[in-house]
């Protein structure tokens, strides 16, 4: 696959490769979430996906990918947990040895559920080191595969899959709302979702406090932010990715910002109500349709609700 070239036939080709490792998640509906938006939702669960969260479509499709010579020397990633429990999973599925570079403030259940696949960890200071350059070493010293969160473009094949069995089985959407980190989850649905059904309008959703995107999309290129201080830790990128970036600007309409208020208040109805747990981060999009930020006329609306890895700590104190 070209690096810089992701068509819906590689997200088709991923659905194939990944069967053996990801779920298909189920679709949901809530009367309820309708009367408080004003929209009919249909919400894309991905928070009852393998590991939690849609991170392991890519992680999966990814290592799957790798020519089964180099996967013996292992492979290594970054994330804040649900990336690198993906890759554990994945890493533990073909046997080979997997590293991960984590934060040391990561939720304690995203480390315990990396560490129980066999993983190493290797842990740094968010706000001090660099995630990027730990994982280049490590994979300099060993020989180990970099497995990229978003920006690649069998990481992002994968995640499109989520949108293409949305749409397969809620054809008639009018948006796709979707969360925005780095940019792959979007990016791949976008291209998924726009090959389906062409007319359908995509929004990305940031946290206020976490608008590298929003402020990218404003100035025309990509910004760099300090380290979000987001209570949804799994949107907490610095920057666009360099390839999904183009992607987002051809294909998002508009990308929306919600509240830190706004994502609680949206986590909570989810589960007081829905009865579905979603960490922050899978309240993001959930929020911005919740809140009715969507333009007037919208009435169909598709939802990916991104993961639901949270420590018990966390959701009291939420």
């Amino acid at each position: 696959m070209p690096d810089t070239e992701i068509a819906f036939e590689h997200i088709r080709a991923a659905a194939e490769r990944i069967r053996p490792i990801a779920k298909r998640t189920p679709v949901m509906t809530s009367a309820s979430f309708d009367a408080e938006a004003g929209v009919s939702a249909f919400f894309k669960c991905e928070n009852f996906q393998k590991g939690g969260a849609f991170k392991i479509r890519g992680a999966s499709n990814f290592i799957l990918s790798i020519p089964k010579n180099d996967l013996a020397k292992g492979v290594v990633a970054h994330s804040s947990g649900n990336h690198a429990q993906a890759v554990a999973i994945a890493a533990q599925f073909v046997g080979a040895p997997a590293t991960l570079v984590m934060p040391e403030d990561a939720p304690r259940s995203k480390m315990e559920g990396t560490r129980a696949r066999g993983a190493r960890i290797v842990t740094y200071d968010r706000f001090k080191g660099n995630r990027e350059e730990i994982s280049a070493q490590i994979s300099a010293e060993t020989g180990a595969t970099i497995v990229p969160p978003y920006d690649h473009p069998w990481t992002i094949a994968g995640q499109g899959t989520a949108a293409k069995e949305l749409l397969e089985e809620v054809p008639d959407l009018d948006a796709l709302v979707v969360c925005i980190g780095g940019g792959g989850l979007l990016a791949g649905c976008s291209i998924a979702a726009k090959h389906l059904r062409p007319s359908i309008r995509i929004f990305g959703v940031e946290p206020e406090l976490a608008n590298d995107t929003y402020q990218s999309f404003a100035k025309g290129q990509r910004v760099k932010i300090e380290t979000p201080p987001t209570i949804a830790d799994g949107l907490r990128s610095t920057s666009p990715g360099e390839l999904t970036f183009p992607i987002l600007r051809r294909n998002v309409e508009q990308v929306l910002l919600v509240s830190e208020d706004q994502i609680r208040a949206t986590l909570k109805f989810l589960l007081m109500r829905m009865k579905i747990l979603v960490e922050p981060s899978g309240a993001v999009a959930p929020a911005a349709v919740f809140s009715q930020l969507l333009p007037p006329g919208l009435k169909r609306i598709g939802i990916v609700v991104s993961g639901g890895n949270m420590d018990y700590d966390q959701l009291a104190k939420l």
